[in-house]
């Protein structure tokens, strides 16, 4: 075996030293060698959608008038703002699609509190500036403001009473729609500040306010509830400011996402939610895997005994294949429907497919008299152009069948599409290199004249 191969090999049993390692783990935990502290931390379990674990299925649409257009960029928007309000409540494995023009489809599987979850999706995300003074509210505390849903900012008098306020009503300067931009830069080394435009209606106001309120506090608030209370450092007139303070780059970016994103480009309403009981539950997945270890073990066995010698090596592919495949999954926190097991176990009948074109080409030059290395080099690249074209056209499919679910909120069929295309392309990896490394590494030593049953001859 030349050197090539050899570093391959070396290559190809780390990773699956890797795969075995993350395949048998539920979570990555790296502790800081020096603290003791975690240094990543990452749950790595199997994540099983909403047909095998129940949950709350949620239909959402765009609460305008009808025969109202909605742009495709704004229902995206509010999907990913929905999506990020329902893991914000510990929701974890969310699915939120778009479905047609003006429906989005949100599935929550295990949610154990259903009325928390459709009353975060039905918020209006109002994002408020709102003068305070020079009280400086805590962030995460609820404020009450003079702005209400649909009603323009109007300034309200404090009551008193001897002198002391009892509740305070603080007045709203402007609110999110008179944002254009958001940006983070970086002021400093380790620092960083946020950057925004308005319209121009927003700017002439918000410079009016800084002027005569230099020093004091400007709350910014989502739904009443402070996420930065600044102060105003000077004027800022022209529709162009910058909010600084002690951010970290991801402090920074999450604010900035706040402010960008604070209110919902689309009203939306829930049209339909219902809480899903697992249907197929724990029994189905037991069916199911038992299923993709038989399909497993016939494979197995048909090329041990229909290839001898190379079919072993390819049973052995076959075993990295699924244990790559079983990593890639856990590691990308792949939802897991029973489409989607139906998907991977597919591709391990798909996984062979390679091998026996490989193989059949071998055994074609080994009877034209090749020896054992001419005769893998050579079965390889003629067998490649048919395993090309193959998996590219299954790939062609699986991006049709993507959209199609993408579009129209069929998850199932995405989640299908997705686990058959990280299946066909792992499969081509096992193929084309570990395969064909793992027959120059047994093969390459042995006499093919001594022992022709070895290879089906």
């Amino acid at each position: 075996m030349n050197r090539n191969n050899t570093n391959w090999l070396i290559a190809i049993i780390v990773l699956l030293a890797f795969a075995l390692w993350i395949a048998l783990s539920r979570e990555i935990n790296l502790p800081n060698p020096f603290t003791g502290d975690p240094l990543f931390a990452r749950d790595i379990d199997v994540k099983l959608g909403l047909d095998l674990r129940g949950g709350l299925q949620t239909l959402l649409e765009a609460d305008l008038p009808e025969g109202s257009s909605v742009a495709s960029n704004d229902l995206e928007t509010t999907r990913q703002i929905l999506e990020k309000r329902a893991n914000a409540l510990g929701v974890s494995e969310v699915v939120m699609q778009t479905a047609g023009e003006r429906r989005i489809v949100a599935e929550f599987p295990g949610v154990s509190n259903p009325e928390e979850v459709v009353a975060s999706l039905q918020q209006t995300g109002l994002l408020e500036f709102v003068d305070t003074g020079d009280f400086r509210p805590e962030e995460g505390s609820i404020i009450t403001t003079d702005y209400a849903t649909g009603s323009e900012p109007v300034a309200t008098e404090t009551p008193a009473t001897d002198g002391t306020p009892t509740e305070t009503a603080y007045h709203t300067i402007m609110t999110g729609r008179d944002l254009v931009n958001v940006g983070v830069s970086p002021t400093g080394v380790g620092q960083y500040s946020i950057d925004f435009t308005l319209t121009t209606e927003g700017a002439e106001i918000f410079g009016n306010h800084t002027a005569a309120n230099v020093g004091k506090i400007l709350a910014i608030t989502l739904d009443k509830r402070v996420i930065s209370a600044p102060s105003i450092n000077g004027p800022i007139p022209g529709g162009q400011g910058q909010i600084t303070g002690s951010f970290t780059p991801d402090s920074a970016n999450a604010l900035a996402i706040q402010l960008r994103y604070g209110s919902l480009p689309v009203p939306v309403k829930v049209v339909e939610s219902r809480t899903i009981g697992a249907t197929l539950g724990e029994e189905s997945v037991r069916k199911s895997l038992v299923a993709g270890y038989i399909g497993l073990g016939v494979v197995i066995l048909f090329m041990l005994l229909y290839y001898r010698l190379p079919g072993f090596i390819a049973d052995l592919a076959l075993i990295g294949y699924a244990l790559l495949s079983l990593a890639i999954f856990k590691l990308l926190g792949v939802v897991l429907t029973l489409p989607g097991i139906a998907g991977f176990i597919l591709s391990i009948g798909m996984a062979v497919d390679a091998n026996i074109l490989i193989f059949e080409r071998l055994k074609e030059e080994l009877r034209a008299g090749r020896n054992l290395r001419q005769a893998i080099d050579l079965g390889w690249s003629r067998a490649w152009p048919s395993i090309r074209d193959s998996n590219i056209s299954t790939l062609i499919t699986c991006v049709i069948l993507y959209f199609f679910g993408n579009t129209f909120g069929a998850s199932m069929v995405r989640g299908f599409s997705i686990n058959l295309a990280l299946g066909v392309l792992v499969s081509l990896f096992t193929a084309i290199i570990m395969t064909r490394t793992f027959l120059h590494a047994v093969l390459d030593n042995i006499n093919l004249p001594d022992h022709p049953r070895w290879f089906g001859l």
